[in-house]
């Protein structure tokens, strides 16, 4: 009796699974070499255009170009120079390795190696992975920010409470989905105090303030509201670093599990997991999108008499 997950991070747009190319740690592990090397020959192949990084896929055999397309060769800098460094440039490119490979897969040397410079250049604009990681974050925050963040005095902003807080949680819930990586970096419970995290904080406590609410009231919705995005969203890097492990897809990992899930239903302990379980003809497929859909709409009609009351 099946009971599928979600489906998979690793999925093409046929449903298909692309060709994945081996991640740095295990070219790294299989062939003895350190991980600025595995990320060099990586960074070299796609350069050439004979692989691509897809987020929360990893490095993937990119598709037979055009035959009068001559293939791009990795530039050569010039005797005794490397290429011009900027934070900028460096934090992008680690954004770029987070997203396609993971968190774990970013280190400070093979950022070096995917910008073609010296391994201890990076260490001149950032002191540290873990502040490369903070700078990562504020960039990605800063990529999609409420309407008004600019103070752009023409910008369609809502008036109502709850559709900004709605478009609050979705920008939050859009940017989670395109870097998962985001969900992970900090618990709830030590909040990251970064600039363009604060404006979209500022926009949901805004939306809640005027209403009567008492100081801690306001606070803890916008915690709740925070935590239902983040809460779901770290599942996503979760899911892809099982994948990882096992080499096994959420539907394959099930699959595997068959035997025991159909122990339990026939144990008749569980007559209602039993019941619900049995009732999917092709087994329960687990939709982040969708729950994220229906826990803010619970959470809005649920917060609607506290705020308006």
């Amino acid at each position: 009796m099946p009971c599928r997950g979600a489906r998979g991070p690793g999925r093409n747009g046929t449903g298909r699974r692309a060709d994945r190319v081996p991640s740095t740690r295990q070219i790294a592990a299989q062939w003895g070499v350190a991980l600025a090397t595995a990320t060099k020959a990586l960074t070299t192949l796609r350069l050439e255009g004979l692989v691509e990084a897809r987020p929360r896929i990893g490095t993937v055999v990119a598709g037979s170009a055009p035959a009068a397309a001559p293939a791009r060769k990795r530039p050569s800098p010039a005797p005794d120079t490397e290429p011009e460094l900027t934070l900028d440039r460096i934090v992008r490119a680690a954004v770029e390795i987070a997203d396609a490979e993971g968190l774990a897969a970013l280190s400070m040397r093979g950022v070096a190696a995917r910008l073609g410079v010296a391994a201890m250049s990076t260490y001149r604009y950032v002191p540290s992975k873990e502040d490369l990681v903070l700078l990562m974050a504020d960039a990605a925050f800063g990529e999609a920010l409420p309407a008004d963040a600019h103070g752009d005095a023409d910008a369609d902003v809502p008036q109502d409470w709850r559709t900004r807080v709605e478009v609050g949680a979705r920008t939050l819930w859009g940017l989670y989905r395109k870097h998962p990586w985001l969900a992970r970096i900090s618990p709830l419970t030590r909040p990251l105090l970064l600039p363009n995290l604060l404006v979209h904080g500022e926009w949901m406590l805004s939306a809640l303030d005027g209403h009567g609410l008492d100081p801690t009231t306001l606070f803890d919705i916008h915690v709740l509201l925070y935590s239902h995005v983040q809460g779901l969203a770290v599942h996503l890097e979760l899911e892809a670093d099982a994948e990882a492990a096992t080499g096994q897809s959420e539907d394959q990992w099930m699959d595997s599990r068959a035997p025991v899930l159909q122990e339990l239903v026939d144990s008749g302990r569980f007559p209602t997991f039993a019941k619900v379980v049995g009732s999917f003809e092709d087994g329960y497929d687990l939709r982040l999108d969708a729950l994220f859909d229906l826990g803010l709409g619970a959470l809005l009609d649920g917060l609607t008499p506290v705020v308006e009351g």
